[in-house]
């Protein structure tokens, strides 16, 4: 493994991680400011209280700003397999980009190779399964879209860091696909699927404002080039897939 050089940038946001809970979980983010010192300011900010264990800038530049045993102050309400208190499972990763709000840009090569340094350093110490290195988006799906559609998900489960969809799969949407609206056993299933796999979403067989967002969340992460809110035979496929990929 190459060496991981950390600067520390101690953040106060942070409190103790209860002894009961055993880090299982990653979920990275976006800073959705203009450029890293604005965003360490703000995480190193007591008035602010949010923090994340970790930042990358643009070049690479790794920063440590909460020692792993603490509980960083980055997932907000957020819940996924039924697990609420997110902070207390996870470890959180921001990586300096200007988001949606501003203008989001792809993650650089730099900033993408201590990603995947950083992130194989932090499984020699805790046991991280592949389906739960998660965005902030899945966790948190009808309020945050980070690290959004330009995170580059395929490559890093190509270096064997978290899920990818491998079978083949429909390459285009199918006029039965499932949108706001639609009611049927077809879209309790799907809720149901959506939430075996992971994502906070009741069965009630109606096609809500919460199922689209996190469809949207869902094609946010595993089916980038096409996110409108729409449950196609693609969308299907691939959540097949990925459920068998964790049986």
């Amino acid at each position: 493994m190459p060496d991981l050089k950390l600067t520390q940038h101690w953040s106060p946001s942070f409190d103790i991680r209860p002894s009961h809970f055993a880090v299982d979980m990653l979920v990275l983010h976006y800073t959705g400011m203009r450029d890293a010192a604005t965003a360490l300011e703000r995480l190193c900010d007591p008035k602010s209280k949010v923090s994340s264990h970790y930042l990358i800038d643009e070049h690479g530049t790794s920063y440590q700003l909460v020692q792993e045993s603490h509980r960083a102050w980055h997932a907000g309400d957020s819940h996924w397999s039924g697990e609420k208190d997110i902070n207390s499972l996870s470890i959180g990763i921001e990586l300096v980009n200007p988001g949606h709000e501003l203008n989001y840009t792809v993650f650089p090569e730099g900033q993408m190779i201590a990603l995947e340094n950083l992130i194989a350093d932090i499984r020699t110490r805790h046991l991280i399964p592949d389906h739960r290195i998660l965005g902030h988006s899945d966790v948190a799906p009808f309020r945050k879209r980070d690290p959004g559609e330009l995170f580059d998900w395929h490559r890093l489960a190509s270096k064997g860091i978290g899920l990818w969809p491998i079978r083949k799969h429909a390459m285009d949407t199918n006029k039965t696909a499932l949108k706001l609206g639609a009611e049927s056993t077809q879209v309790a299933e799907v809720q149901r699927c959506l939430a075996v796999f992971g994502y906070q979403l009741e069965k009630t067989g109606r096609y809500d404002t919460d199922t689209e967002k996190v469809v949207i969340a869902f094609q946010r992460h595993f089916r980038p080039n096409q996110i409108d809110g729409i449950f196609d035979q693609v969308c299907a496929d691939k959540l097949l897939d990925l459920l068998n990929q964790i049986e």
